[in-house]
């Protein structure tokens, strides 16, 4: 993970992108992807004021040079083309979610991790909740990919996107692995 930190520039270019499994709201800025997160016709607004507050920076509906990239990469995603992400990202949180997000990245495509697992991964076995809520705060969903936690017993826990979202991307991870 490219991992950088925009200090200068107060604007976040944001699109939104159509997938299979419903539409993307996407922040970015020449430094990289700021979020890729799920959005919704009930938060889309409350997204928008979600990111201009963790951020700090005004959400100008406009283009990265990055934004290309994404919507090709998400494209061979979701046609099973592609198992690992190559782009920027801009990732703002505690050394803790860093950790976290880190330990989702080292996930293999189309396999699954308990958080219970997650947490000896980041070495701390008794952390269960706090990276529950780690990835709860992961923004750039798909590229760190917190779909591919689950429950100690194997039940669909914990997606923003939704549980049918996640049952989707394992689904289709898992399909495509072969």
């Amino acid at each position: 993970m490219k991992n950088t930190i925009s200090k200068n520039n107060k604007y976040i270019a944001t699109i939104e992108i159509l997938s299979p499994i419903g539409v993307f709201f996407v922040g970015g800025t020449d430094e990289g992807i700021f979020f890729l997160e799920f959005i919704d016709e009930d938060n889309r607004e409350s997204q928008g004021e979600k990111f201009k507050k963790i951020f700090n920076k005004k959400l100008v509906p406009s283009s990265c040079k990055h934004f290309e990239t994404l919507i090709k990469q998400l494209n061979e995603y979701f046609d099973g083309k592609r198992k690992e992400f190559d782009i920027p990202l801009v990732i703002q949180g505690t050394d803790f979610q860093k950790k976290t997000w880190s330990a989702l990245s080292d996930i293999p495509y189309g396999e699954t991790r308990s958080y219970q697992e997650q947490a000896v991964a980041v070495g701390n076995p008794k952390a269960v909740r706090a990276v529950a809520n780690a990835n709860r705060n992961n923004r750039i969903n798909i590229i760190i990919p917190c779909h591919r936690v689950i429950g100690k017993d194997g039940s669909m826990t914990g997606y923003g996107g939704g549980i049918w979202r996640k049952e989707f991307l394992l689904k289709l991870e898992k399909e495509k692995r072969k």
